[in-house]
């Protein structure tokens, strides 16, 4: 595990988006063995999407990386898509796919998945499509800040989405707690949380370098939830696929929460 916190200068520096994508992304690796990491959090993500009462406008993603696998099942219940990102490279990674440009990482296999598990497999295309419409914004956004988005002030949306996000942003426990506050700012009373966040990790690591990471319980993490002014109302945990050298992970924590309506 590394010693000191990554921060965000070495992610503006020295984050790479093509090799982070290549060494977790695939579907399957080069020996043809199955992502299973991806794909239960694939499998996590339609079923929470899937829960009653989560739909609406706007969805926002925060700390979207240059992926798009968080969105493949959110895109079904949204009529528009924010998605935000504090390293400059990954959000020109994500407009590259965004605009079908030359170079793009190919998502197809990962699309035909989840549209496999949505029940038709011949529906990648479409779906991709549907989503690049619904994309309207990339922005930069710094989850320590009280407006993450600043000096951009984003209408409060219906749902945010953020997956293993926070556990590397955030250096220790207190700015995980306000981190979500800021976040949480972002919905609108009512609104929905969708958060996936790996559980006891110190690091991951891809192209000879190595990140840190939060190591978080599922307790901590739902009574940071709720100190944000949500509700869970769905948590699940489910132990990390063996197999993967790249991070020291030892669960998955998948959590669906409401924010409080003031009374």
């Amino acid at each position: 595990a590394p010693a000191v916190f990554t921060g965000t200068d070495v992610y503006q520096r020295s984050f790479n988006p093509q090799e982070y994508l290549r060494e977790f992304y695939r579907l399957s690796n080069s020996q043809g063995q199955p992502n299973a990491f991806l794909t239960q959090n694939l499998r996590a993500l339609l079923k929470m999407f899937s829960l009653e009462g989560l739909g609406g406008d706007t969805l926002i993603d925060v700390g979207c990386g240059p992926t798009i696998y968080q969105l493949l099942s959110a895109c079904e219940h949204f009529q528009e898509i924010i998605a935000l990102d504090y390293t400059d490279q990954n959000r020109r990674e994500l407009e590259k796919w965004l605009k079908k440009e030359a170079g793009a990482f190919d998502w197809r296999p990962v699309v035909e998945y989840v549209c496999e598990l949505e029940g038709d497999r011949e529906k990648w295309a479409e779906k991709e499509e549907k989503l690049r419409k619904k994309v309207r914004q990339v922005l930069k956004c710094d989850v320590t800040k009280a407006n993450p988005t600043e000096p951009v002030s984003l209408p409060p949306a219906d749902c945010i989405v953020s997956t293993l996000c926070l556990e590397a942003a955030c250096e220790d426990f207190a700015t995980f707690r306000s981190a979500l506050r800021n976040i949480g700012a972002l919905v609108k009373p009512g609104g929905h949380l969708v958060m996936v966040t790996v559980l006891r990790e110190t690091y991951y690591a891809f192209n000879n370098q190595v990140f840190s990471c939060l190591r978080l319980e599922k307790d901590v993490v739902e009574e940071a939830v709720e100190g944000a002014g949500f509700d869970v109302r769905f948590s699940e945990v489910q132990p990390c696929p063996p197999g993967n050298v790249c991070a020291d992970c030892e669960a998955v924590l998948s959590l669906v929460a409401r924010k409080r309506v003031p009374i």
